[in-house]
This record gives C-alpha cells, structure tokens and sequence, in this order.
C-alpha cells in the first residue's frame, strides 16, 4: 500500500473532482487529516481506500448539511411552534395574568418571526451563492474534458478557443462568486470540509471521540498521574507504575507493536485495582465505557476459550464471533480488564500469549483483530490474604511493603508460568487500605453523590 505521503498526494489529484461531486470547497489540512488519522486509527483496512472514502464521506455529510436547515434557525422554529401552542391555550382564559402574558408572548412571537425571516432569506442567499459556485465548477471540469478531447482529435482551433476564451472566463467568474462568499460575515452555512471533520467521522467509525484525534497529547499524558490520584487513593506506587508505562509506549519508546501495555493488579478486593482501570480508560480514552471488562470466573473450563475469539465453524455460535475480538475490533482504543484471572483455566492464557507479544490475534472467522492500541489490565487475589494478616500484625513503614511484596510475588510465580509472567511489562501489587486513607475515599463518593443529587435538582 502507499505511503501517508503518497496518499496525500492521491488525495490532492482527487480532490477537485470530489469538489465538483459535491458542491463544496476541500481544505487541504483535511486531506492531511485524512491520511494520518486514518492510518493510525483504521487498521482493518488500506490506504488510499481508507482515507478517499474518509474524504469523500465528509464532503457528503457537508452536503447534506447544507440542504438542511441550519440549526440556529431550527431552534427558532421550534421555539415559534411552541409560542404559537401557548398563545392559543391563553386567547381562551380572561383573568389579567393570561391577558398580560398574550401581550408579551404575541410580541416575542413577532420578533422570533422576523429573525427566521431574516435568516431564511440569507439561508438562500448562501444556497444559492454555493449551488452558483457548484455549476461553475462543473462548467469548468467539463470544459477541460472538451479540451483534452479537442487535442486528441487534432482540432487545435477548438482547443486555442476553449483554452484562451472560455476556461478563463469561467475561472474568473468563479473567484469573483468565490470572494463575494467569502467576504460575507456570520454565514448560517458551512461551506468547507475541514480537519475537524475528517477527525468527526473517524470518531464515528472508531467510537475513538473526537477531541482525542485532534488535540495534542502531550497536556494530557503529563497530566496523568495527577488525574489518577484524584480518582485512586492510597496507591500511589501502582499509579506511578502505570503512569510511567503509558507515558512510554505513546512517546514511541515502547514496541509499537504490541499493546499499549500489560499488567498485573495483585491486592486484596476494594483497594482500587478496577477502579484505577476505570480511571485509565476515563484518561486515555476519553469515556469510562471504553473499558471492556472479561470475569475469567467464566473461563474455568477447558472449551470455554473458545468464547474469547468464537467457535470453530460448524459449532453453535460460530456466526456471533468472540467475546473479546468482537468487542476489541469494535473498540479498538480500550483498556482491556481480565478480572480474576487466577480463576481462568491455563488454555486461556496460550490466547493473552498472541495479545501480549504479538499485539494482534486471529478470531474463528480468519479476521486479525488489531490489539496495539489497547492497554491490558490483569487483577488477581493472589496473597491477598498474606497481606491483610501482615497488616494486622502491627509491621508498619517500607519493610512491611517490601515483604508483603516479595511474598505475593512468589506465591504468583507458583501460580502462573514462567512464559506468560516474563511477558507481562509489570506486576503492581495494591496494598491493604488504612484508616488515614478512609477521609479521601469519602470525599470522592459524596461528590460522586453530590453530582446524582443535582440531575434531581437537590442539593447536598
């Protein structure tokens, strides 16, 4: 396939000819969008089909919008209807509250109508001004065809007239109705596809949103760890650890390709290990649904692997595909979060093997799901018990952290292989919460609270 560079060249041939197509204008930061963010988002498919239909898609939805009504005047007429509804249900009461109420409703009726007056007629101005600049084009393109075919057949007299009389003509009144558009103020239409747009339907192929596509990152990774911390109390070394990794697989340190990255959440229940995953994917991805959670409870027995990428064909379900590669081929920017994976039987992991060295696995219908994108997230129960009867056995300070440390690890190393651990980018062990740690977690459900209060208009 071509290069981004080539594409965009591609692109650039095309783009006159979508123009034509559609009626509008193509900004050519939007081709460079086209063809970054398409071969960094689409994986399934190549360039340059990728970033031509990208192209193409949103020079339609320009299209369209600019044969509806534009929203500031939809809200106007939603607003007259409603008026209008009102004012009759008052013409019927006689008390002076409603006789005073139809005098002000009558006048914000009047007003109302003539704003969408106004605005519809420079709504078919613009229309109008596009539709113009639409047909000049096409004049144009088809002139240029009359005279490649004027050369080919040898009728240079033909070509000499088009060529020096006509197509200048045309291109000229072009840019006058071009600059005529463009010097008007507060257009109702928006006439050029833009990157923004482009960004707009790649979230939408993607469910990637699209202030992620076209924001720098750089903000928001160094930010990170502050933002974990707001969330995750107590954990302070697990935030680190995991801040630390992201920050270097999206500077391009780390293999581009395998996942973002893998770890393993020791710790007792209630310490924060799914809820830092919650964060990590509110963070990265921009929305908490962009976490997709597998119980490994559900995968004790030998056949149920084949749940995680469908049965084999001939088998029930082969038709639905896997409950992980579906849900990644969907979401392919997602924190991954095996829960319990001590629970799972050990064929599971000969699958999270592919995933975490390879960054990509075959699903039953042939199809590669791309995982380089996702961050994959383990929790275990794994020495939890050791830690909570360390606690509570007064040992305090690093010493008490350092030992229960060693002691879960090595009892995971008992557990699980030695080739699925070595390729896990870190194991982080969650240690038990204590009473100072209570007044932070606190604080962080009654705003959690506060915020469902006020969607019921009650405040706390």
């Amino acid at each position: 396939q071509p290069t981004v560079e080539d594409t965009i060249s591609i692109l650039r041939g095309l783009k006159e000819r979508y123009e034509i197509h559609h009626g509008v204008r193509i900004k050519d930061a939007s081709l460079i969008a086209a063809a970054t963010l398409s071969q960094r988002y689409i994986s399934d498919r190549f360039l340059p089909d990728k970033a031509i239909d990208l192209m193409d898609e949103a020079a339609a939805r320009l299209r369209v919008e600019i044969n509806s009504m534009p929203a500031e005047m939809d809200e106007i007429s939603r607003r007259i209807l409603q008026l209008q509804i009102e004012k009759e249900a008052l013409k019927k009461e006689n008390d002076t509250a409603s006789k005073e109420r139809l005098k002000k409703l009558s006048k914000e009726l009047a007003e109302l109508q003539h704003s969408f007056d106004n605005l519809t007629l420079q709504w078919e101005k613009e229309k109008s001004a596009l539709q113009d600049m639409s047909e000049l084009k096409q004049e144009i393109e088809e002139v240029r065809l009359q005279i490649e075919r004027a050369r080919q057949d040898y009728n240079l007299e033909e070509a000499a007239r088009l060529e020096y009389g006509e197509l200048p003509e045309l291109e000229k009144r072009l840019k006058t109705t071009q600059s005529k558009e463009q010097s008007g103020k507060n257009q109702l239409l928006k006439e050029e596809v833009d990157a923004e747009d482009i960004a707009e339907i790649v979230g939408h192929w993607t469910g990637i949103p699209v202030q992620k596509l076209i924001e720098g990152e750089g903000e928001k990774l160094l930010r990170l760890p502050e933002q974990l911390h707001q969330r995750v109390v107590g954990q302070d070394e697990a935030i680190d650890l995991v801040s630390d990794a992201v920050m270097r697989a999206r500077s391009g340190i780390n293999d581009p390709n395998k996942p973002l990255g893998s770890f393993i959440f020791l710790g007792p229940t209630g310490v924060g290990k799914t809820e830092l995953a919650r964060a990590l994917a509110e963070n990265l991805f921009d929305d908490e649904q962009n976490m997709i959670r597998i119980d490994m409870s559900e995968y004790m027995e030998k056949h149920a692997v084949s749940r995680l990428i469908g049965a084999p064909p001939g088998y029930v379900g082969f038709d639905d595909g896997g409950q992980l590669t579906e849900a990644v081929r969907r979401k392919p920017y997602s924190v991954l979060l095996f829960d319990e994976i001590e629970k799972a039987h050990f064929d599971v992991f000969n699958v999270l093997l592919q995933i975490l060295d390879d960054g990509r696995l075959t699903d039953s219908h042939g199809r590669t799901v791309d995982f380089k994108n996702t961050l994959v997230i383990m929790t275990s129960n794994i020495g939890s018990q050791k830690l909570i009867n360390q606690n509570e056995d007064g040992i305090s300070g690093s010493s008490l952290l350092a030992e229960q440390k060693k002691m879960v690890l090595q009892e995971l190393r008992q557990h699980f292989r030695p080739e699925f651990l070595n390729r896990v980018d870190d194991t982080v062990v969650f240690h038990p919460l204590l009473q100072e740690h209570m007044n932070g977690i606190i604080k962080i459900q009654l705003e959690r609270l506060k915020k469902r209060l006020q969607e019921r208009n009650i405040s706390l």
